[in-house]
């Protein structure tokens, strides 16, 4: 392997090692560092996330992007949510307050949603998704995810 793949894979895994249930509210979480070198304003990390049918009809995903890195001026990070012709986003507007961004929802049903996190400038950041598969009435429903860019 070279250089650049396996910078990219340990990047991938220390993204991907947020990824799972954190506690009986069924809270899915995914965490880690993007643009690890720090060098790739445009660095951009997509998944995509499943949600279905198994605990009642699902309705919508919700989502919120926490920023856990230094402040650093003009640098935000930023979560899109989209399926199909219908797309949100959020920003935390205040990098390192361990306060997360607005909490987003797309209403798309059951299926597969496309999250899509990047930043506004180079350097690296560390940051936390939460994201959850509700039904109408706010009850959890499956939800799997699937790391598809890490660059």
């Amino acid at each position: 392997m070279n250089k650049v793949t396996i910078k990219k894979l340990l990047g991938v895994s220390a993204f991907l090692s947020g990824v799972g249930l954190a506690g009986a509210g069924f809270a899915h979480d995914i965490a880690g560092p993007i643009d690890p070198a720090g060098n790739v304003p445009s660095f951009t990390v997509v998944a995509m996330v499943t949600c279905f049918d198994d605990n009642g009809q699902t309705d919508k995903l919700v989502a919120n992007i926490r920023d856990m890195s230094p402040a650093v001026e003009g640098m935000f990070v930023n979560l899109a949510l989209f399926k199909g012709s219908k797309a949100i986003s959020t920003t935390d507007s205040i990098p390192g307050d361990n306060s997360p961004s607005p909490t987003i929802a797309l209403r798309g049903g059951s299926g597969s949603y496309f999250m899509i996190i990047n930043k506004t400038k180079a350097g690296t950041r560390n940051v936390a998704v939460e994201y959850h598969c509700m039904t109408a009435d706010n009850v959890h429903t499956g939800t799997d995810i699937q790391l598809t860019t890490y660059e």
